[in-house]
């Protein structure tokens, strides 16, 4: 003989009358349907068929999340190091541009080594257009520059004495000027080395960590 499980309940006897008969509470017990019609299969079907595929949205909504949380945590960590190829990259283009024109420079002022002074008096036309004497210091000063630059002072209209102090050991294309109210010169290796700080200093400035530039006349 067997005993049926204390969990068992095949009758429930828990509606409440009152003295007149009349039903007080009635039962909770819901019988268990053990048979379905054609009609509610497939209702239950499409239920738990609509009840999957929202499940299956709410987790691809969750993996996507997810995927854009560990997305914007990988850009984040990654951004310094992108940031520092970016400078370096910018770096060594400015470098090559620098390397580049200090070579076709050179070229140039080896060529043309009087094109800087005549742009200086040019440039300096209405200074030194009244003093009575100025003096010219640069390396190479045969007759024929010397009387170049004599017709440059003429065309920039400089009409006094022109006083000439070969310095053979200033670079190529360097000069210095001196009259009664002032002086210019220029050195093509300071020249460039004042370009490569005003690129170093923009270079840092773009990186956010600028520094002062130590300014110099001509």
């Amino acid at each position: 003989m067997t005993s049926a499980p204390l969990n068992s309940r095949p009758f429930a006897f828990d509606t409440e009358f009152d003295g007149a008969g009349s039903v007080v509470r009635g039962s909770a017990f819901v019988p268990t349907k053990r048979a379905y019609s054609p009609v509610e299969v497939e209702a239950l079907v499409a239920q738990a068929r609509l009840e999957a595929r929202e499940a299956a949205l709410a987790e691809v909504e969750s993996l996507q999340a997810m995927a854009m949380v560990t997305i914007g945590q990988a850009l984040a960590a990654a951004a310094p190091a992108l940031a520092a190829v970016a400078q370096t990259h910018r770096e060594q283009s400015a470098e090559l541009a620098m390397t580049a024109a200090r070579v076709i420079a050179a070229g140039a002022l080896a060529r043309f080594p009087a094109a800087p002074l005549e742009t200086a008096l040019e440039a300096l036309g209405s200074e030194i257009d009244a003093s009575p004497r100025m003096v010219v210091r640069a390396a190479g000063l045969d007759e024929a520059v010397q009387a170049k630059i004599q017709a440059l002072c003429v065309d920039a209209g400089f009409s006094g004495l022109v006083a000439f102090r070969d310095e053979p050991g200033m670079p190529v294309a360097a000069f210095q000027l001196e009259w009664a109210d002032g002086r210019a010169d220029y050195d093509p290796a300071e020249a460039a080395a004042r370009m490569g700080e005003a690129l170093d200093a923009a270079l840092a400035a773009e990186a956010g960590h600028a520094e002062a530039i130590n300014g110099s006349a001509m």
